[in-house]
């Protein structure tokens, strides 16, 4: 199948963007708080945050290479290739928005930024815009959990209502 080059860079642009953001959030945070220490498991701790940073931003440079390998594919005339590709591309970015889960509140402007840019751009699902939201709208860090049991019959509930 045929893709539109022209839509697929603005695309890869937007996640080059929401990367450069995220990947400045992060190093602010390290600085600002230093090397992630593995004991502190508490929701928003600066660990946490930090975790949270590094995994939005890994997430848009894995949806970036898949986007940039569409392009590439396509352009060499691979088209089974670029269409593997680009469904894969389209998949929810494993961690985002779940890394906001992770941070402290309020989020970074970088961060907020970023996420909208996501939410904005229309090329993944609608879950994806809806989740943004919801991490965004969260007055504080939700992951991990203080109460385990707690959260496995939420999530539970949640699966349920699909």
């Amino acid at each position: 199948m045929p893709h539109d080059l022209t839509e697929l860079v603005r695309v890869g642009r937007v996640l080059e963007e929401a990367h450069r953001l995220l990947e400045g959030e992060r190093k602010r945070l390290e600085q600002q708080h230093g090397r992630r220490r593995p004991y502190e498991v508490t929701a928003g701790s600066p660990t946490q945050t930090l975790r949270g940073a590094t995994d939005l931003a890994e997430s848009m440079a894995a949806g970036l290479k898949q986007v940039s390998l569409t392009i590439g594919y396509s352009v060499l005339g691979m088209d089974d290739r670029a269409d593997r590709a680009l469904r894969v591309a389209r998949m929810q970015p494993v961690s985002f928005p779940s890394g906001a889960d992770r941070m402290a509140r309020p989020l970074g402007e970088d961060t907020v930024r970023a996420m909208e840019l996501i939410r904005d751009l229309g090329f993944f699902d609608e879950e994806t815009s809806i989740a943004i939201d919801v991490a965004l709208a969260a007055p504080q860090a939700t992951y991990p959990p203080a109460d385990w049991d707690a959260y496995a019959r939420e999530q539970g509930a949640q699966s349920g209502r699909d």
